[in-house]
């Protein structure tokens, strides 16, 4: 069972699908496979699970379709897991999260080089005159954040870039426009911008959308947008490599550095929060649903740039989306925990369900200059 996240933009659930459809190739025979949804799209993760049940199956294998584990992966899928297998008697264990892997690092270099080559068909550029730009995701978990940094730090190192430079697409800091306005004094002579993320959507729109800004306002620096992961064989054969790991005698551990289980630093308080999903009052709303475009935005023109993220209390325009689905903790850092995990992962532990009126610890840098405050434009 593969559990992604869900998008309103229909190409991004598309791809999912994809990929998910993709993956028995990479599996034993005889396994049957499904996947579903967090939110907004469609099928939902309990419809996934239910269909695997008709087919017979009472031992479900789950992993998130996710690159890393923040609080979608760490709280949110375990929650509709564990309820699930509570409800239904059957045996759901929960994987590991793509992770830094030496495949994944490998795919992001695959599509960061065929962008490089193709422009230096044209117009060769040393890449020591290069600036590399990997723009992660971007969450209220500093382990999330971290792997981003690790990431570009690998590829950065094993390709040969002159400088690399890291940044998010939300939630935490540097975003996008900072980050870049902040390489194009650097002095290089072409910034090569990657994103590292599975799928297209309203980030990476949001990601090419800053770079073509700051492009247009320096023209003297090259800037080229690489493509991101999709269904590189390398993902897939990472996927499946997430599946059937869990049935070795010791299944490599989930959340090795879990900011809800240990101590991390700026974030001790949050050790202990009650494992919970927020995501049921968006479940399976479909990606034609009301807000999920920048056409009905009083505040973007060309791409979702995330400031409706800094008005919460107003429900207009595409906050809908750029909200729970963007900036996932509504404008104050969701913080939950999990229970300490069996070796299969979090999901067998424990499963509860709930209203939305949860509360939510407060994520320490949610007011940085470089984070979503620096979306804020003075307004005409």
């Amino acid at each position: 069972m593969i559990c992604g996240h869900g998008s309103r933009s229909q190409s991004a659930v598309d791809e999912f699908a994809t990929l998910a459809q993709a993956l028995p190739a990479w599996l034993p025979p005889d396994w049957e496979t499904d996947y579903g949804y967090l939110e907004f799209a469609n099928p939902v993760i309990r419809v996934g699970l239910d269909r695997l049940r008709k087919k017979g199956c009472d031992r479900i294998v789950a992993v998130p379709g996710m690159l890393f584990a923040a609080m979608h992966a760490k709280n949110d899928i375990p929650t509709v897991l564990n309820a699930y297998a509570a409800e239904k008697g059957i045996t759901v264990s929960y994987g590991r999260e793509l992770g830094v892997d030496p495949k994944m690092i490998a795919a992001a270099g695959s599509r960061i080089m065929e962008t490089v080559e193709a422009a230096n068909a044209t117009d060769p550029v040393p890449l020591e005159e290069t600036c590399l730009v990997v723009i992660g995701r971007g969450a209220s978990d500093p382990d999330a954040n971290g792997n981003v940094s690790k990431v570009a730090r690998m590829l950065w190192e094993g390709l040969g870039f002159g400088w690399c430079e890291v940044g998010y697409s939300g939630v935490t800091f540097p975003l996008v426009e900072p980050c870049l306005t902040h390489v194009t004094r650097l002095g290089y002579r072409r910034v090569v911008v990657f994103p590292y993320f599975l799928f297209s959507g309203i980030l990476i729109d949001r990601i090419y959308g800053f770079t073509d800004q700051v492009a247009a306002a320096h023209p003297e620096i090259q800037f080229l947008k690489a493509p991101y992961l999709g269904d590189h064989p390398q993902v897939l054969e990472t996927f499946a490599e997430r599946v059937t790991e869990q049935l070795g005698e010791v299944p490599p551990p989930n959340c090795a550095m879990c900011k809800y289980r240990v101590q991390v630093l700026g974030f001790e308080a949050e050790v202990g929060t009650p494992q919970e999903s927020h995501h049921h009052h968006v479940e399976g709303q479909g990606a034609s649903a009301p807000g999920s475009n920048v056409a009905d935005c009083r505040l973007c023109d060309d791409f979702c740039t995330g400031e409706c993220r800094l008005e919460p209390e107003e429900p207009h325009g595409h906050a809908s989306h750029a909200g729970p689905s963007i900036f996932h903790d509504h404008g104050d850092g969701k913080a939950h925990w999990h229970p300490p995990a069996e070796a299969s992962g979090h999901a067998p532990q424990h499963g509860h369900m709930h209203g939305h009126g949860h509360q939510h610890g407060s994520y320490p840098h949610a007011k940085h200059p470089l984070g979503p405050e620096s979306a804020r434009k003075p307004k005409p």
